[in-house]
């Protein structure tokens, strides 16, 4: 049988037919027209769903089920998504309800980061291992909790938000309110807050010859491409982030200690240049000192989502 996942984001839905071996069979992907209503939206997601398995060449009684990953607060018990940021009107959307209308198969919904972490869990990076964690380093930093083999959101909703742990006491303040959340200091745009710091502090780096000198402009690609070439300045601003991204990395690995510990996002195309430093601060961070978890970068990229999200029947 074949399986069916959708990634719903603010920009796009993606949408592809999976096979019992991980592999994406067709995929395509459409405008979400985020700022039209929620029924408008899923209509549009379980159009399709029927789309790409009839190009596909199946029809849907082929089809086990179909997974959804969606940004926001999930209830997946209830196929509900509770409030997402980036949808005008998404505040406890039925999307199951609604797919069902059209689409006659089982319809799973779960939070985007769980089902990407599922994905690397069963089929990317993690090589098939029941307990792992994955974190996505991008504007925030997302995670996904995996358990024996199933998603982890805790007993009520919303769980899993890795990102919104303090690892700074009175730190700077996080977009969610609080102070010295793990996300101010490891998300992908930390790392290019603290290189623009260090950049300011030293006018030879070569990071401010980007952009004409315009500090502002700097972004992440700038900031490995002057580690490449030796820069102090950028090679510092490595080191702290790393540091900060190793204390929420030791905290999460203290108290789950999973098998995997699976890194995302755009910093991680980087492997070792990223890992090696992490790795060099992670030991200091490690309950009794012996690190076994093993620490590695995301292996599905894009198509994680999908991956993850035709999981989701299967891991019920």
């Amino acid at each position: 049988m074949l399986n069916v996942g959708v990634d719903l984001g603010g920009t796009t839905i993606k949408a592809g037919v999976v096979n019992e071996q991980g592999q994406i069979i067709k995929q395509k992907a459409i405008p979400t027209g985020a700022e039209r209503s929620c029924r408008a939206v899923v209509e549009d997601m379980a159009d399709l769903v029927l789309e790409i398995v009839a190009e596909a060449g199946y029809s849907m009684d082929e089809v086990a089920s179909v997974g959804i990953g969606s940004p926001g607060a999930i209830d997946p018990v209830n196929g509900l998504v509770v409030f997402a940021a980036n949808f005008a009107d998404f505040r406890n959307v039925p999307i199951v309800d609604i797919m069902k209308e059209k689409i006659s198969v089982p319809v799973y919904l779960e939070n985007d980061a769980n089902v990407a972490a599922l994905g690397e869990s069963v089929y990317g990076a993690g090589n098939g291992c029941k307990n792992t964690v994955a974190i996505t380093l991008g504007t925030g930093l997302g995670g996904g909790i995996i358990i024996n083999g199933k998603i982890y959101s805790g007993g009520l909703i919303g769980g899993g938000e890795m990102g919104h742990q303090v690892i700074v006491a009175d730190g700077i303040r996080c977009t969610c309110g609080r102070k010295g959340c793990w996300e101010v200091y490891s998300a992908a745009t930390a790392l290019v807050r603290m290189a623009k710091e260090e950049a300011e502090k030293d006018p030879a780096s070569l990071m401010n010859r980007a952009h004409e000198g315009d500090i502002s402009q700097l972004n992440g690609k700038d900031v490995f491409d002057a580690i490449a070439e030796g820069d102090a300045a950028a090679k510092a601003a490595l080191q702290t982030y790393a540091h900060y991204l190793a204390i929420g990395l030791g905290n999460t690995i203290n108290v789950f200690t999973p098998e995997y510990i699976i890194i995302g996002g755009g910093p991680s195309a980087q492997g070792s240049v990223l890992l090696d430093p992490v790795m060099e601060c992670l030991g200091e961070e490690i309950f009794g000192g012996s690190l076994r978890t093993k620490v590695v970068t995301a292996k599905l990229g894009n198509n994680a989502g999908i991956v993850g999200a035709s999981l989701l029947g299967t891991v019920q």
